[in-house]
C-alpha cells in the first residue's frame, strides 16, 4: 500500500517569498517530504502553492511544512490582502527603487570628488555625507532582502537574498569603518547602486504578477451581475448573480448578460457568443438550447432555467483552465535565474577563499577584508544582472514604438524559441467586427435610409452598418416614429411610408450575416457582412514561415466562416474548438518538440494564450486575453506580431553577448582582485564601467524593428 492510499484533497497557499527557480525547485521537492503532503506545484506568476495532501492535514501543520523550508505561507483567503495578489507589494516596491536611485545619484556625485583627489577632512566629510545617505537607504531599500534572508538561515536554509544580504552588509560595515577610521576608501555608492539595480528586477516581476492576476477579475466583469428570476405565482425579484440556485427561471431582457448558465425554456433571441467562442456572428437560439454566463442576449426577452452557477459555469471553467495554463508557463526558468544559482554562490565562495588565504599569508585581517571586499565588489553581478533586463528594457522600448506592447521580459526570451504558430481567426487574422461587404451597390436615396434606421440599433449589425456609413459621411434621411423591436429590427416613417431594417426574410445562400432593408414590406436592398482579413495578414503570415515559425488556424468559429480565411492564406485550420480543445492542440504541438506561439483575442483564447510558449494578443482583445498574453499589439495590422519575433531574437543574442562580456570581464577582473592588485575603489570603478558597457551593447537593440 502507497503511502497516500487515503483520498487527497487540494489546498492552494500564497507564499510572498518566492523569488527565482531556486525558490520553485526547494518548495516542490521539499513539502512531499512532509508524510502528509502528496503532491507541491508552484505558480511563479502568482506567488502560489497548490498542493495534494491527506484529509488529516490541518492549516497549521501545513503552515509549519512551508515554515521548515524558510517561507512564510498563508492559506488563499486568509492572509493579509496583499499576500496573495494585491498591489501593495509593488507599490512598496517602486518605493524602495525611488528611494535607492534618488540615494545612488546623490551619492555618486559625492562619491566623484572623492574620485577626483579630494584627501583629508574634505574626503572625510565626503564618507560621512555619503554614509548619512547611504545608512537609512540600506536599512529601508534592503529590507526584504534582509527578511528573506534571515527567514531562510533560522531554519538552517539558505536562498538567493542570503549572498545578495551579506555581500551588502559586508561592504556597509567596511565602509562605515573606513569613514570612522578616516580611510581612503568608502563603498558607499556600488552598495546603494547594486540594491537599485535589484529592486528594479523585482518590481517589474511583481508588476507583471500583478497584470497577470487580473485575468480572472477580468473574467468575472464579462459575468451578469444578476437576473429576474420568475416564481411559479409569475411574480419576479432580482437576484444578486450569487444568490442564483440550480432550477431557478431567469427572464434575461434584450441587452443584457446572462449571470448563470442554463436551458432555455421559452422564447427566441439571438445571444452574442463572441466571448466565449470568438466569432462575431450572432447565435440564434430557442427553447431547449444551452447557454451560458457571460453571452450578450442582443434581440428579445428569453426564460432560462438555471443548470450552473458561480464557480461551476463555462466561464468559472476557462478561469480555471488560464490559471493551470498560466503555471505550466510560470516553471519556465529564466535565463538570469540560471546563471544566478551558480554565479552568487561563486562569487561569495571566492570572496571568502580570498579572506582566509590573505590571512593564512599573514596579511592581518583589515587588509585580508580589504581584498575580500574588492573581489565582492568587481564581482557585483551588476553586469550580469544587466545582462538581461538591459536588452529587454531596450527591446520592449523599441516594440513599443512599433505598437508592441511587452508585459513580461521573460516573454521575449520564449517567443525568440518558437518555432509554430497558432492563431484565431476573429479578432485576429481578421479585424473582428462585422464590415459591409456591398455597400456600393445601394443608391445615395437607400444608403441615407439605411443610416437613419442603422444608427437607432444597439444590433451589432446595425452599429457596424453606422460605422461604415458615417465614415462615408454620409447624411441620414430624415425619418418619424422611429422603434426597435427585440427580434423584429427597427421600424420608422419616411415620407408617410414604413420603412424598416431587419432580418432578410429569406434564408441566404452563404453568409448569415446580413440585414435588409424594406419600403412597405418590400425589400430594398440586402446588405451582406463579412469579417474583414487584416490588411497585411498575407504579408506577415508569409514573414513568419520565412522566420522559420510555420502558422496555422486554431479557431473556436465554425469551419463555414474558417474556411474562406484559411484559403486565402494558405493555412490549415483546426475550428470549432472549445478552450479545452484548444489547450490539446498546442499540448500535441508541445509534446513533439514544438514551442507555440498562440496568437489570439477572445475569452476562449485565453487558456490556450496562457498555456502557449509564447503569447500575443491584439489591442481589441477581450480583457482576459490581454491579460493572459505575453504581448499586445496595437491598429489593424498584423505585422507587429512577426517584428516582436524578430526582436525577440535578436534580443536573445544580445544577452548572449552581455553574458559573453560580464563573464569575460570577471574572467580579467577576478585574478587581479584575488591577488590583491585591485583597492575596492578601483573595483567599483571596474564594475560600474562594466555594467555601463553592458548597457552600451543593448542599446544596439533600437533599431532592431527595421
Amino acid at each position: 500500500m502507497t503511502k497516500f492510499a487515503t483520498l487527497l484533497i487540494e489546498r492552494d497557499f500564497a507564499v510572498p517569498d518566492i523569488r527565482c527557480a531556486g525558490c520553485i525547485a526547494k518548495l516542490e521537492q521539499g513539502l512531499v517530504r512532509d508524510r502528509r503532503i502528496a503532491a507541491a506545484r508552484v505558480n511563479f506568476t502568482e506567488k502560489r502553492v497548490h498542493i495534494s495532501c491527506t484529509p488529516d492535514a490541518d492549516t497549521p501543520e501545513l503552515i509549519g511544512a512551508f515554515s521548515l523550508l524558510g517561507f512564510e505561507a498563508h492559506p488563499i483567503g486568509d492572509g493579509p490582502a496583499d499576500v496573495d495578489g494585491g498591489a501593495s507589494d509593488s507599490r512598496a516596491l517602486l518605493r524602495a527603487v525611488a528611494v535607492s536611485g534618488f540615494a545612488m545619484m546623490n551619492i555618486m556625485l559625492l562619491s566623484v570628488s572623492v574620485w577626483s583627489g579630494a584627501s583629508g577632512a574634505t574626503r572625510d566629510l565626503f564618507h560621512w555625507l555619503s554614509a548619512a545617505i547611504a545608512l537609512p537607504t540600506v536599512a529601508y531599500a534592503g529590507k526584504s532582502f534582509f527578511r528573506s534572508a534571515w527567514r531562510a538561515v533560522r531554519r538552517g536554509h539558505t536562498n538567493m537574498d542570503v549572498p545578495i544580504s551579506i555581500g551588502v552588509l559586508i561592504a556597509t560595515a567596511l565602509s562605515l569603518y573606513e569613514t570612522a577610521t578616516h580611510g581612503p576608501h568608502a563603498y558607499f555608492d556600488g552598495v546603494v547602486m547594486l540594491l537599485f539595480f535589484l529592486l528594479c528586477g523585482r518590481w517589474l516581476d511583481s508588476v507583471m504578477r500583478d497584470r497577470a492576476r487580473g485575468g480572472v477579475t477580468a473574467l468575472l466583469r464579462n459575468m451578469g451581475t444578476g437576473a429576474m428570476v420568475v416564481e411559479k405565482d409569475e411574480t419576479s425579484r432580482w437576484v444578486d448573480a450569487t444568490a442564483l440556485e440550480s432550477g431557478m427561471v431567469m427572464l434575461i431582457a434584450a441587452g443584457e448578460r446572462l449571470p448563470a448558465d442554463g436551458i432555455m425554456i421559452s422564447g427566441t433571441s439571438q445571444l452574442d457568443l463572441s466571448l466565449l467562442t470568438g466569432e462575431s456572428a450572432p447565435q440564434a437560439v430557442g427553447p431547449g438550447d444551452s447557454v451560458h454566463a457571460g453571452t450578450l442576449n442582443i434581440e428579445a426577452p428569453i426564460r432560462v432555467r438555471v443548470s450552473a452557477t458561480g464557480g461551476d459555469t463555462a466561464i468559472a471553467d476557462i478561469a480555471r483552465l488560464m490559471g493551470e495554463a498560466a503555471q505550466g508557463k510560470s516553471r519556465y526558468v529564466r535565463i538570469a535565474d540560471r546563471a544566478a544559482r551558480y554565479y552568487a554562490p561563486a562569487v561569495h565562495t571566492l570572496a571568502l577563499l580570498a579572506f582566509a588565504a590573505w590571512m593564512i599569508a599573514g596579511a592581518g585581517w583589515h587588509h585580508s577584508l580589504l581584498i575580500a571586499v574588492a573581489v565582492l565588489i568587481i564581482t557585483c553581478p551588476c553586469a550580469l544582472g544587466l545582462a538581461v533586463p538591459a536588452a529587454q528594457i531596450v527591446a520592449a522600448g523599441t516594440l513599443m514604438r512599433i505598437g508592441v506592447l511587452v508585459k513580461d521580459g521573460s516573454a521575449l526570451e520564449r517567443l525568440a524559441e518558437v518555432d509554430r504558430a497558432m492563431i484565431d481567426k476573429t479578432g485576429t487574422l481578421t479585424l473582428g467586427r462585422p464590415v459591409a461587404a456591398n455597400l456600393d451597390e445601394a443608391d445615395p436615396r437607400a444608403r441615407a435610409l439605411l443610416l437613419a434606421l442603422a444608427r437607432a440599433s444597439r444590433h451589432p449589425l446595425s452599429e457596424a452598418l453606422t460605422r461604415d456609413l458615417a465614415a462615408s459621411e454620409m447624411t441620414p434621411t430624415p425619418v418619424e416614429a422611429v422603434k426597435e423591436t427585440p427580434g423584429f429590427g427597427v421600424e420608422a416613417l419616411w415620407e408617410g411610408r414604413k420603412v424598416t431594417l431587419a432580418r432578410p426574410a429569406q434564408p441566404l445562400g452563404g453568409s448569415d450575416l446580413a440585414t435588409e432593408l424594406a419600403v412597405d414590406d418590400v425589400p430594398v436592398i440586402t446588405i451582406r457582412f463579412a469579417d474583414a482579413l487584416r490588411p497585411d495578414a498575407l504579408e506577415a503570415i508569409a514573414g513568419l514561415r520565412e522566420a522559420g515559425v510555420e502558422p496555422s488556424i486554431l479557431s473556436g468559429d465554425r469551419a463555414a466562416a474558417v474556411a474562406p480565411v484559411a484559403r486565402a492564406l494558405g493555412l490549415t485550420a483546426q475550428t470549432g474548438m472549445s478552450p479545452q480543445e484548444k489547450l490539446t492542440a498546442i499540448a500535441r504541438q508541445t509534446a513533439a518538440g514544438h514551442k507555440v506561439l498562440m496568437i489570439g483575442d477572445g475569452l476562449n483564447d485565453g487558456p490556450a494564450l496562457a498555456a502557449g510558449h509564447a503569447s500575443i494578443a491584439p489591442g481589441s482583445a477581450s480583457d482576459a486575453g490581454k491579460n493572459a498574453a505575453d504581448c499586445i499589439f496595437l491598429g489593424d495590422r498584423l505585422m507587429p506580431a512577426l517584428k516582436a519575433v524578430r526582436v525577440a531574437r535578436r534580443t536573445k543574442a544580445i544577452v548572449r553577448q552581455n553574458f559573453a562580456l560580464a563573464i569575460g570581464y570577471n574572467i580579467i577582473a577576478v585574478p587581479l582582485a584575488f591577488l590583491g592588485y585591485v583597492t575596492p575603489l578601483v573595483a567599483a570603478i571596474a564594475m560600474s564601467g562594466s555594467s555601463l558597457i553592458v548597457v552600451g551593447n543593448a542599446l544596439r537593440l533600437k533599431g532592431a524593428a527595421r
